[in-house]
């Protein structure tokens, strides 16, 4: 994976460097557990951050454990750059297994009693404490508090769009949604 070959990576950067974001691992987990017939990503830890090259790309690579006694399976994330030498490095571990989850009634939008959050500067505040998002990472369009629930509408910017299909679930998209919660 680099900015060459993933384009909208290169407007996620945390303290000046480019990381692949935490969603991605979420993408990566996911794609490995549907190949193997599980639909429920139970966890996900990140371990380290994986700082994409300037130049060059990072290699990855995704291992399911044998499944356990339940049908569960580990998931694991491990990236190293291009070259021969260089260690691989653990970036995620998380647990698959099968179950869907509760889907969530959205038959009214935004949902009854839920009150609007202002978002004006918010991604200037987060610029100033070190968190770089450019417009790709920026979808974040409107949100609402209902309780502790939050809701979100986030959207892709249109280049970004056009590929989306090539995810379950675009990292971009998720990672604006989570912005909800900052």
């Amino acid at each position: 994976v680099s900015a060459r070959t993933h384009p909208w990576v290169a407007d996620h950067a945390a303290l000046g460097s480019t990381l692949l974001p935490g969603t991605a691992f979420v993408e990566l987990a996911a794609h490995a557990g549907g190949t193997a017939g599980l639909d429920l990503l139970e966890e996900l830890t990140l371990h380290e951050p994986l700082v994409l090259p300037d130049e060059g790309a990072v290699l990855l690579q995704v291992m399911l454990d044998a499944p356990d006694a339940s049908g569960r399976r580990t998931v694991t994330v491990h990236g190293r750059t291009e070259d021969q030498g260089t260690p691989w490095v653990r970036h995620a571990t998380g647990v698959l297994a099968t179950g869907a989850a509760e889907a969530a009634d959205l038959s009214q939008w935004p949902p009854a009693g839920a009150e609007p959050l202002a978002l004006d500067g918010l991604y200037e505040r987060l610029r100033a404490r070190g968190y770089d998002y450019g417009p790709v990472f920026q979808g974040l369009r409107a949100v609402w508090r209902a309780g502790e629930d939050v809701f979100a509408e986030v959207v892709l910017p249109g280049q970004t769009r056009d590929e989306a299909g090539r995810f379950g679930l675009h990292p971009a998209l998720l990672d604006a949604a989570l912005h909800a919660s900052l």
